[in-house]
């Protein structure tokens, strides 16, 4: 079963690559499952010694680029004798300029050999502002703790401006997906951020991307920890908010938004600190302290599952760490009310008046989040 998964980026597509191609490395599909992340900027063929036999990959990062015709792409996927996972992001393809004949080829071939899958989301406001932050940290995505704390405590200090300009730019460019999917593609199913993220499990049950006969499995059904449980550990540990002691005092404020505390990194400073020394600090609560403590064998377990896919090259890196909760965007962002303004602006100029937001919804969304990640932890005992 080959995999597609269309995005514009910031909508969760690295993450559902990476766990498709995870849980159906428990599956019997005859041939392997390599995920091959992004399809237009680079992909070859090697001899793999962990698989003994000729598979696709990506070149080494430095070799990453727009150096490999359309029709060459498709050529590799054709010879190669195994399911891949993968993603096609517009803004690659608009990059390369490729000429129109040769993508409506690239895209038949697509249609005709790919379980397609349409990352979006339903909250624009977020979609924009996370570009914004991304134009900063120069990060799309971290996967190991110390990455995200080596990329983010400069970040934190000194905060973000965000530019007007580019982010109605990003808003822009959302539509412009929405368009070339539909124009281009035969969607099989549709991965909503904000609905699907938080119930992952759901999602991939539905997909018919299984052997015949075979049922879904969830994370915890293959690694005997939930999906749910071993997230919450992967962002606690490297998590620089300062919010995991300020759920209740949140709670209990009349402007959620307001009430929220500078970013309190001073402990995350050093991007070598010992593990244990992440688990403990002062700066988690003591609820979330036990919770890691009380996970992290398992946790640490599947890291290094994972990290061997990786080694072995079935995937192209780690599971990606959630980076900003909407509270964390409203600490970093100066101009997060100017933001606000910006993104109304433009749904008022995009006929898009439903999607207008104010303060008061929004800091009531961050909150939810925020409990979400810091008090709703389920027994893994």
């Amino acid at each position: 079963m080959n995999i597609l998964i269309l995005t514009p980026d910031r909508v969760g597509s690295t993450f559902l690559q990476r766990y498709l191609t995870i849980i159906m490395q428990s599956y019997d599909y005859g041939k392997p499952v390599i995920n091959l992340h992004e399809l237009t900027n680079g992909i070859i063929s090697y001899y793999n010694e962990k698989l003994q036999m000729q598979v696709l990959g990506k070149p080494e990062k430095s070799q990453w680029g727009y150096w490999q015709p359309l029709s060459e792409i498709v050529d590799n996927l054709k010879n190669a004798d195994h399911y891949k996972t993968s993603r096609l992001a517009l803004y690659h393809l608009n990059n390369r300029q490729d000429n129109l004949t040769d993508k409506l080829s690239f895209y038949k071939y697509l249609n005709e050999n790919f379980y397609i899958i349409s990352a979006r989301r339903k909250n624009l406001f977020e979609h924009g502002i996370s570009w914004c932050i991304v134009n900063e940290s120069k990060h799309l995505n971290v996967f190991t703790h110390e990455e995200k704390i080596h990329v983010f405590s400069d970040v934190y200090k000194r905060g973000i401006h965000v530019d007007p300009e580019a982010m109605t730019n990003y808003l822009d460019r959302y539509v412009e997906y929405l368009k070339w999917v539909s124009d281009h593609f035969n969607v099989s199913t549709y991965f909503n951020y904000e609905k699907d993220m938080p119930n992952i499990d759901q999602f991939v049950s539905r997909l018919n991307i299984f052997p015949p006969g075979e049922t879904a499995k969830s994370w915890k059904d293959v690694f005997g920890i939930s999906w749910k449980e071993w997230n919450s550990c992967h962002y606690l540990i490297s998590d620089m908010s300062g919010l995991s002691n300020k759920v209740s005092m949140l709670e209990n404020s009349a402007n959620q938004l307001a009430a929220l505390p500078s970013p309190t990194q001073d402990e995350l400073l050093n991007n070598h600190t010992p593990l244990p020394a992440l688990l403990t600090r002062s700066s988690l609560s003591l609820e979330n302290q036990n919770f890691l403590r009380n996970n992290i064998e398992k946790y640490s377990d599947v890291y290094y599952k994972i990290d061997s896919l990786e080694t072995d090259r079935i995937i192209t890196s780690k599971m990606p760490i959630k980076l900003q909760t909407l509270a964390e965007k409203a600490l970093l962002i100066k101009n997060f009310s100017e933001c606000v303004e910006v993104f109304n602006k433009w749904c008022k100029k995009n006929q898009k008046e439903d999607q207008c937001i104010d303060m008061q919804n929004l800091a009531q969304e961050a909150f939810g989040e925020v409990k979400d990640w810091y008090s709703n932890f389920t027994s893994s005992n």
